[in-house]
């Protein structure tokens, strides 16, 4: 790659990382720019973990097919202790292509770069690498950059790229040595954006929108208060008691599905979640309008009708 075209890209990086610009734009600038500077890129993916309730993390892509989205959300793949944290549905397609795939190996042997001439005795050492190779892909490399132990959070250790070229001759040296040279730059940029995503995500989940949104906005000092107009609203689910008393090791499934259709009912009509007491739902709905306040939390017979689902 061009000295000049490195620098100015490694800018262009830091900068898109600075400004919060979103993964699926730094992502396709970034295969751009690495293209205009000689390096053939014919597809790309990238992907980093994350802390969120429901997916393990995220995958952006460049250069795939048109029936494929630009940013796919992933299932889990491990469970660290079923015993803690209970029976949780992990997406069975999704670990055991991670476990077939060339970044578990590399997990495996600390190997932080992978590649593979794409033809018909390669495509299967790993997972996925067919699909590459149909797409007309004659060389595979597979980049991890690692974090530090001060920068892990939770399974958020690395940013795994993958990177694909058509060229008859596939990728040289100096090609893979530019990309090992600029990745890391990229893969500060998207850890960058995806933290501030996530601590939004953890913000709203674990405190509600509002009182998220206003932590992240700096309300966070001691002895500041606000008087709002809203409407208190509670529910809880009918035959809790008996249900744990009967059959205790579904309460914890129940209790992630009902709390689902609770959450969302409750998001659907405008209010932000409070607290989650066992099967208990805290609540408060706010409006310039107080009739229009009730009325959204009078949606009783809809609670009813779902709550029979259970």
């Amino acid at each position: 790659m061009n000295e000049s075209l490195f620098i100015e890209l490694s800018a262009w990086l830091t900068q898109a990382g600075l400004a919060g610009t979103h993964e699926t734009d730094i992502f396709s600038v970034f295969c751009d720019r690495c293209v205009a500077a000689g390096i053939p890129l014919g597809r790309a993916h990238v992907a980093i973990d994350t802390l969120h309730p429901v997916h393990e993390g995220r995958q952006f892509r460049w250069g795939c097919g048109p029936n494929q989205s630009l940013v796919h959300e992933y299932g889990r793949t491990s469970l660290q202790d079923p015993d803690v944290y209970g029976p949780v549905s992990l997406d069975a397609q999704a670990t055991d292509v991670w476990r077939r795939g060339p970044f578990y190996h590399m997990q495996q042997t600390g190997a932080s770069l992978l590649r593979r001439r794409l033809n018909a005795h390669t495509k299967d050492d790993f997972s996925m690498l067919a699909d590459w190779l149909a797409a007309g892909m004659t060389d595979y490399v597979a980049i991890t950059t690692r974090f530090a132990a001060e920068g892990v959070i939770g399974e958020m250790d690395a940013v795994y790229s993958s990177w694909g070229t058509k060229a008859p001759e596939g990728f040289d040296d100096g090609q893979i040595a530019a990309l090992k040279h600029i990745v890391p730059y990229l893969a500060l940029a998207i850890k960058s954006v995806s933290l501030a995503r996530m601590t939004r995500t953890l913000m709203e989940t674990y405190l509600g929108r509002d009182a998220g949104q206003r932590v992240l906005s700096g309300q966070i000092v001691r002895g500041i208060a606000e008087r709002i107009d809203a409407v208190v609203w509670f529910s809880d689910l009918r035959g809790f008691t008996r249900i744990t008393d009967a059959t205790p090791e579904q309460v914890i499934p129940l209790l992630n599905d009902y709390s689902d259709v609770i959450v969302s009912a409750i998001h659907e009509h405008g209010g932000d979640v409070l607290k989650l007491i066992g099967d208990g739902t805290l609540a408060i709905f706010t409006a310039e309008d107080r009739a229009r306040a009730c009325s959204a939390a009078l949606w009783q017979r809809l609670l009813r009708v779902r709550e029979s689902q259970f």
